[in-house]
Order: structure tokens, then sequence, then C-alpha cells
């Protein structure tokens, strides 16, 4: 008997596969569940990664951070306590005017928090954020309010003390659901601020609080709210991003001549905080991934199984080929390229829905879907089917043609 080509094997092993319909959809439900969800995982991970960091770049690429307490461990990710040493420690009124009167050629402007509730005659918002800083926190941070939303404080208003806030766009919402908020009046501690603009829609920030429920006012203003005098952070703006190596390193200098210890203090810029970040979600979804891809693997289980089954039921079948020349080879290949088929299906339609899950999830969650987790997870799932249909492949080659014959 002639040797079978591979075509003629892979005509063969489709008639086999498409005899029984029902069985072959079950047999590869297992890969497509595992196949979808690490789709669905890894563009959920993908577009948060994007996400942060177009939330960055929108705050600029020219700025460095000041923070009190120790904010990165030696490894450059977040130490104990991390970004919350920002809101929990502080920097004093010295710390600044120190800082501001070394570092030339860059902006220096601190941010204050507190932490208050603000009431309107239709609502009122407990415990929201309300950030105090200078008249230029809004054009760094692009939470300026857009033409027809008002207008940012001046620095006279901030130097007068002049008790004027601008909203986040959901704050203004709730505060004034009927009408515009700006022009409105709100109250802070029982203090009487007027509503001057409101930061257009922005969502969360770094995948943090949103900036959408946070308010603005003059750092003067937040400095007699509080009754402290406290800053949080001190952000430095310098001209371009060439300064920002040598900058960071003057201020680490200039700090140190007021702390001894080094981890009073952080300096850092939007790529280093950006960097920690995407290395904790890529370690989630690695994570999940591995997970979601333990499917795969009780996928290549149920497609061995079927397989061993399929072997049983064509006992006869490959004794008659046996008997009548066929190579063990050729029955062997055959079995395992219905194993890959049933698993590339399942592979095919898993990439499919994982693709129509991330459109459906997309309106309400950063996700996207990239070619190399479309390759992976395809390519797994072809590996699952050659390392698990190995074993009925063998089996069937292996069969005695006289046994299978006599077989009932």
């Amino acid at each position: 008997m002639l040797k079978p080509s591979f075509n003629d094997l892979l005509k063969s092993s489709f008639r086999s596969i498409l005899k029984n319909k029902s069985r072959t959809v079950l047999t590869s439900l297992g890969i497509i569940i595992g196949v979808t969800s690490v789709i669905l995982l890894t563009s959920i991970g993908n577009g948060l990664k994007k996400y942060i960091t177009d939330q960055f770049d929108s705050l600029g690429a020219n700025s460095i951070y000041v923070s009190p307490g120790k904010v990165f461990n030696d490894n450059g990710g977040f130490a104990q306590g991390g970004v919350s040493s920002m809101m929990t420690t502080s920097f004093t009124q010295k710390d600044y005017s120190f800082l501001k009167r070394k570092i030339k050629n860059a902006e220096i402007i601190p941010a204050s928090a507190v932490f208050a509730n603000i009431s309107s005659s239709f609502s009122t918002q407990k415990n929201i954020e309300i950030d105090g800083s200078t008249e230029n926190f809004g054009v760094i941070n692009n939470i300026e309010p857009s033409a027809g939303n008002g207008r940012w404080f001046t620095e006279e208003e901030n130097n007068k003390k002049t008790p004027v806030i601008i909203l986040g766009y959901q704050i203004a919402q709730d505060l004034f659901p009927k009408s515009s908020a700006v022009g409105k009046k709100v109250i802070v501690k029982g203090k009487t601020l007027k509503v001057i603009g409101v930061s257009d829609k922005k969502g969360s920030s770094f995948g943090g609080p949103s900036l959408d429920k946070q308010a603005y006012i003059p750092i003067e203003v937040a400095y007699d709210l509080s009754g402290k005098t406290d800053i949080q952070s001190i952000i430095v703006k310098v001209k371009n991003k060439d300064l920002i190596e040598t900058t960071k390193k003057e201020i680490t200098d200039i700090m140190l001549d007021r702390y001894d210890d080094k981890d009073a203090f952080s300096v850092f810029d939007s790529s280093q905080l950006l960097s920690s970040i995407n290395s904790i979600i890529s370690m989630l979804t690695i994570g999940l991934t591995g997970i979601a891809a333990i499917s795969l693997v009780v996928g290549g289980i149920g497609i061995m199984n079927i397989m061993l089954v399929s072997v049983t039921e064509r006992t006869r079948e490959i004794g008659l080929r046996k008997a009548v020349g066929a190579y063990p080879r050729a029955i062997l290949i055959q079995f395992l390229i219905e194993a890959v088929i049933l698993s590339c299906i399942g592979g095919g339609v898993g990439i499919l829905f994982g693709y129509l899950g991330t459109l459906a999830i997309k309106p309400f969650f950063p996700a996207q879907v990239t070619i190399s987790s479309v390759i992976l997870a395809f390519g797994v799932s072809s590996i699952v089917g050659i390392v698990f249909g190995v074993a009925p492949a063998r089996k069937a080659s292996k069969l005695s043609p006289i046994e299978a014959l006599r077989y009932e």
C-alpha cells in the first residue's frame, strides 16, 4: 500500500471529527472557556496599562514629585505604605520655602489636601478630597475648566484667601443636578465658597479615586479650612524632559541638607511611578491568566479522554486499515491531527468569544486585545492538543491488527 499523504490524513481526520458534531463541540468546550478567559484577562490588563499611561501623559511629562516618606523600595516597587504615605505624612512650609529658594529655572507648586463634607441646597457629599494649591496647579494636572465651564483661580485670589472653589465634574452634578454649578455657593466646614469653575469629566487617576469627585481651592483657603499649614506634596515643573534627572538629583541633595535620613522623603517623576504601577498590573495579569489557563489543561484532559474513547470505538476500523497495510505512524499522525484540530477549533472559537467579550466590557472598563495575547492563547491551545493527543494516538498506532479485527 502506498504511504498516505498528509492531505489524505488531514481529510480523514476532518471526516472523523464531523461524524459527531455534538461531541466535537463538547470536547472543545474546555479549550473555548480557557482561551476566552485568557484573552479577556490579558485584554483587561493591557487596557489598564494603556489607560494609566494616558493618565500620566495627560499630566505632562516634565513634572517631578517630592513626597514625604519613602514611596519606593530599593527594587523600584512601592515601599510599605507606598503612595498612601503622601497623605499620612506631610512637609512643612519651611520645606517648601527652602526648596523654592534653592531650585532655579523650575516652577515649585505645593499641594495640601483637605477631607471634608461639601453641601449645597440640593445635596451633601461626604468626606470628599479638596485639594489646595496655587494658580498653576490646574494647568500642570490638566484639570482646568474648559471654555464655558468657568475658570481656575488666580494668584491674587490665592494671596487674598478669596473663598472660591473649582468642582470636579461628578461633584458638580451631585450638588447642582438641575443647573450649572458655576456662580453658585457651597458650604465646606461652615465656610461659604463660590463655585468659579467645573472641571471636565476625567474619571479615575492611575486607577485610584475619581478626579470627578474631587474639588480644588487656593492653598491659603485650604490652610484656613484645616487649621494647619502642612503640605502633602510638592510638584517641581521643569522646562523639558532633559532636565528631569539632573533636577531630581539637585532636589535630593537639597532635601538631604534638611533631612539626614534619605527615607524621610521621596523624589520621583511620572515615569518611575508609572513603571511601578505597571509592574504590579503585570504581575496581577500573569497570576490571573495562569489561573485561567488551568481550564486549558482541563480542556486538554477532556480531549484526551474523548480521543481514547474514539480509539476504542474505532478499534475494528484501525485493525482493518492495518490489515490492508496502513503504517502505524500514519494512524498515530491521524489521531494526533484529530486532537490538534479539536484543540484549534476550541482555540479559534475562544479567541472570537474573547474578542466579543472585550468589546462588551470596553464601555465600562478599559480593555484592549493585542496580537501577542491572541498568538499566545492559540499557541497554547494547539500545544495542549498535541500533548494530550499523544497518548490516544500512540495507543491507536500500537493496536494489533488481528486483535483489533476480532474486537467486539
